[in-house]
């Protein structure tokens, strides 16, 4: 640990006076270096190789709630290199994994799915089930909050009774095979796990692998916020008063610090 600065100064003063650089002369500028090495690398760190973000919206309860606070491994689908592949632990994209990406229809948004379909795969729902190379996936991490079916959200793919987007209209058009849609190589199918109101590649399309930026760590802090709250890029003064009034009762601390997993999906 540096010394304090109030040390360091009065060793300064005493060089000064006999004209000479004492290695004591030093220990200001070690200081400071040491917190620039410091600062610098926390900050890549923090950008480079994790990266926080937050849950605004309830299109993965329970799994993940609204007002978790998450860090982010970026590292983890990266495209390796000929050296950091064997230092690093890539890997690719697999069914089950919980993905963050750019949101393909406006990369400026970033947005938290389960990957469920990888290249070459077939999906297809029927009255909420989902169907994965021809067999029915079990999918303890899903909850349906809504009884009521679906004609396009619970039978997909069929013809939507709801506005799509370019893209996903085109992977209507472009991609269904036997009445399942077909994941093209380069690209992810992905889901959220509160399957009755997630905004996802049923309405939107597929995700472009380059798109994905990484996966969940952990949970660092869980508060009970509202998607208003979390989704407005300034912070409010309602929010702020309300952290103040409530940090300590609005806190999750069952949630906080634990681990994000993905589930095997075959």
């Amino acid at each position: 640990m540096a010394e304090k600065p109030a040390t360091a100064d009065s060793v300064l003063q005493d060089g000064v006076k006999s004209g000479k650089k004492s290695r004591e002369e030093q220990q200001p500028r070690g200081v400071i270096a040491e917190w620039t090495v410091t600062i610098v690398l926390l900050l890549f760190g923090t950008t480079t190789l994790v990266q926080a973000f937050v849950i605004p919206t309830g299109s993965m309860e329970d799994t993940l709630l609204v007002g978790d606070h998450l860090l982010v491994d970026k590292l983890a689908f990266a495209p390796p290199g000929k050296v950091t592949g064997a230092l690093l632990p890539y890997s690719e994209v697999k069914r089950g994994d919980i993905i963050v990406f750019r949101y393909p229809v406006d990369i400026r948004q970033t947005y938290v799915k389960r990957a469920m379909g990888i290249p070459g795969d077939r999906l297809h729902l029927e009255n909420k089930k989902l169907f994965l190379n021809g067999h029915q996936l079990n999918e303890p991490y899903v909850v349906h909050k809504t009884e009521y079916i679906d004609s396009y959200r619970d039978n997909f793919p069929i013809d939507p009774n709801v506005p799509l987007t370019p893209s996903a209209q085109a992977m209507l058009e472009k991609n269904i095979v036997n009445k399942e849609v077909v994941v093209p190589q380069g690209f992810v199918f992905a889901m959220g796990d509160n399957r009755d109101s997630s905004w996802d590649s049923r309405y939107w399309g597929f995700v472009p692998r380059e798109n994905i930026i990484g996966k969940p760590l952990v949970i660092y802090w869980s508060y009970a916020a509202s998607t208003e709250d979390l989704s407005n890029p300034a912070i409010g003064v309602d929010h702020i008063l309300d952290l103040a009034q409530h940090f300590f009762t609005k806190t999750r601390w069952k949630r906080t610090l634990n681990f994000v997993h993905s589930y095997p999906v075959q």
